[in-house]
């Protein structure tokens, strides 16, 4: 009977989800939906002085945004410190790992001279094979393992191959400190063992990792874990992904950037993974597909400007209704007591012309800003120039034609422009232009003719004849 696929996302809650691990939470949740198998989070929380609330509420908030799901409640690893100190106890009585009392002038001494050697800082031994009773009464100890030392640890990683480490390389690594808590190499083995975790998928920095925490699965003599090390995300001039890249955490996405949780979905998953030259893939597509051996061996390069992209591409195909009450906040903020039902209606009935031009949130609440703009309207530069240089009478003209339309509908509208462009032998630029800029105050918006039936007969007589 095979095995049931499990895998877990174990963020530390010191700050906000890092777009990298946002990444590594999605191959996780990808490879169980796929295998049909468990994902899990664990709340890596062992840091007191760092861990917060905001920072966990901000995680799972993320999380939730990006529509990452978890089959069982999040396990936080401060809560298993005394399962941890049970494992170390079995170590302690089977032989497999012993009390060190080397105090921490010692250990720099023997630092020191390893520097001075230019050998590696690794813990040399002095209590492997001591016995306790050697050390003054009530002196304080650590508890390390006993590792292998000769030979070589191979590790059959699912992205990297098959990676070879020196057990010389590997020192007796401590699991509990000389106050009794657990380290976070211990913790985290335990918690995949008593998680059941099948898979661990997370960054290549923890690569190294793994050849130390797989000597104590082994100690223990518990079924090893398939380890998938995937490579980091690095910006676009190729260095690890920092702050001067840009923002790192999923909240400015969405926040800052105006970003879709679909297009970051998406965005994430093409960030190492591939499938052919296949760059839109679905939710459920990508389930269907995800797989460790598309998985490529080489850091990503995070591209703004293609999530910006993608974004807008997502922002086409997304509901009016769901974007118009997305957007509804940030208007009331801007707008106040203006921003009533019928102008909600109004941007709603906008919204297919004003989404096919943006790429982000912000742009859609930017775009929809000619209808609530007051007369005499706020010029800018480039429509203040429109209007400068249209020919002399041009808005008047305009105006005599428009104001004796009573059905004002978009194909009427089209029509009395188009034939009054024809007739004053202009090209249709020559006459939309002026007229968009005396509409908006801008150079660019929706259509003209949609943005004539958003404002209505009334409004836009108004703002026409402002500028005759």
């Amino acid at each position: 009977m095979t095995k049931k696929i499990v895998t877990r996302f174990a963020p530390s809650p010191t700050g906000f989800l890092h777009i990298g691990g946002a990444r590594t939470a999605l191959f996780n949740w990808l490879f169980a939906r796929h295998h049909g198998g468990k994902a899990l989070l664990r709340v890596e929380d062992t840091d007191k002085e760092r861990s917060t609330q905001a920072a966990i509420d901000a995680i799972l908030e993320g999380l939730e945004w990006l529509g990452l799901d978890w089959d069982e409640d999040p396990v936080f690893q401060s809560a298993q410190a005394d399962r941890h100190v049970q494992v170390v106890q079995t170590l302690l009585d089977t032989g497999k790992a012993y009390k060190c009392f080397a105090t921490a002038d010692e250990l720099e001494t023997m630092r020191a001279e390893q520097r001075a050697a230019k050998k590696p800082l690794l813990y040399d031994g002095r209590w492997r094979d001591r016995d306790p009773s050697e050390a003054p009464d009530g002196a304080p100890y650590v508890v390390r393992l006993k590792t292998e030392q000769k030979g070589e640890t191979i590790i059959t990683d699912a992205v990297q191959g098959k990676v070879r480490w020196r057990n010389e390389e590997i020192d007796d690594y401590v699991l509990l400190r000389s106050d009794g808590s657990p380290t976070y190499m211990l913790a985290v083995v335990v918690d995949d063992y008593d998680m059941g975790v099948t898979h661990i998928i997370r960054g290549d920095d923890h690569l190294n990792n793994a050849f130390r925490q797989i000597a104590l699965v082994r100690a223990m003599g518990w079924d090893e874990p398939v380890y998938a090390h995937i490579p980091l995300i690095h910006g676009n001039d190729g260095a690890k992904l920092s702050k001067r890249h840009g923002a790192l955490g999923v909240e400015a996405y969405r926040d800052e950037m105006g970003i879709l949780p679909e297009a970051l979905f998406n965005y994430l998953l093409r960030l190492g993974w591939g499938h052919g030259d296949k760059e839109i893939v679905s939710r459920e597509e990508a389930i269907h597909l995800f797989s460790l051996d598309n998985v490529g061996k080489s850091p990503s390069r995070f591209d703004p400007k293609k999530l910006a992209n993608m974004n807008g591409i997502y922002l086409r195909e997304a509901d009016d209704q769901r974007l118009a009450e997305l957007i509804t906040p940030m208007l009331q903020e801007r707008y106040g007591e203006m921003f009533n039902q019928s102008r909600k209606e109004t941007v709603l009935a906008a919204m297919p012309q004003l989404k096919m031009r943006a790429k982000s949130v912000h742009e859609l609440v930017d775009g929809a800003a000619f209808l609530f703009k007051q007369r005499p309207l706020e010029m800018e530069d480039k429509a203040q120039a429109a209007i400068a240089s249209a020919p002399d009478g041009l808005l008047k003209k305009i105006f005599d034609k428009l104001q004796h339309l009573d059905d004002w509908t978009l194909e009427n509208l089209e029509n009395v422009v188009k034939e009054f462009a024809e007739t004053e032998n202009l090209g249709f630029g020559k006459v939309a232009q002026p007229l968009r800029a005396s509409l908006t105050g801008a150079n660019s918006s929706p259509g003209i003719f949609d943005v004539l039936v958003l404002l209505g007969r009334d409004e836009s007589l108004s703002r026409i004849s402002d500028h005759m």
